[in-house]
């Protein structure tokens, strides 16, 4: 029997193709139960490879259009012309991807960190970005913004979708200081937790430089590691002592 996906849509996005899957409805069993998507995960490759057709399929474009790239937790943005190859994009180290050609989905990788989706469907330009604390800090939300814009953006709208929340985000004192060194204000990004060390609002961080850069957004409230019955962590497998996990997947197509 074939399982259903649950696909989690916003109405910001409303009039463009999008969608921040789950981890129900794969063909992924022990671990990975579910819809890992994940390439770089110790799952069965031709199982991560159905996954990916569902995906596609949902999308409404082929296996071999659901475009992606290798993930690396940088600022980089790769620009999607007709024409280009995208399983030679798909080797490319970036995370981000924009394009304003149709029958084409973008997508990303998480499993805590947030998945970014961006449309101007004015103009018929969107992006995908992944952005955990790294990727966010060093710009990749903005530079996604900004090569949209090239390809004629204007107002752009943008999504995150589910990622750990604050709640579960807790982090060292140093963590904490190389932040509020790149600027005072990220403070407010921080509050104590229950063992007395600060708690990190990535969602929070990446609504404020997505706003900052010009771009009107919101966060889908879904926190990754508390619902495990829907999301990957790596957070929490990492607690749990797991020797892998899943990673969800996020796209957006015109």
């Amino acid at each position: 029997m074939k399982l259903t996906l649950e696909i989690l849509n916003h109405p910001l996005l409303d009039g463009v193709r999008h969608g921040f899957f789950t981890r129900k409805g794969g063909a992924s069993s022990g671990l990975y139960n579910g819809l890992n998507c994940g390439r770089g995960s110790e799952d069965q490759r031709d199982v991560v490879a159905t996954n990916r057709a569902r995906v596609a399929e949902a999308m409404g474009v082929g296996p071999n259009r659901l475009a992606g790239v290798s993930q690396v937790h940088s600022a980089d943005v790769v620009t999607i012309s007709a024409g280009d190859d995208l399983e030679q994009v798909r080797q490319i180290k970036a995370d981000a991807l924009v394009t304003s050609v149709s029958g084409i989905a973008l997508s990303v990788l998480t499993a805590d960190c947030q998945p970014v989706l961006f449309a101007d469907l004015e103009n018929g330009v969107i992006g995908a970005a992944h952005a955990g604390w790294k990727g966010a800090m060093s710009g990749v939300l903005g530079n996604t913004a900004a090569a949209m814009r090239k390809l004629g953006a204007q107002r752009i709208r943008a999504v995150i979708g589910p990622t750990i929340s604050q709640r579960a985000y807790e982090v060292g004192w140093d963590f904490m200081e190389g932040f509020t060194a790149e600027d005072p204000q990220y403070e407010r990004f921080f509050s104590g937790g229950p063992d007395g060390k600060p708690m990190f609002d990535l969602p929070g961080f990446g609504l404020a430089q997505l706003r900052r850069h010009g771009v009107e957004a919101e966060w889908t409230a879904h926190c990754t590691y508390s619902d495990p019955e829907r999301f990957f962590s790596y957070r929490r497998s990492t607690h749990r002592k797991e020797a892998d996990y899943g990673r969800l997947i996020s796209a957006i197509a015109l």
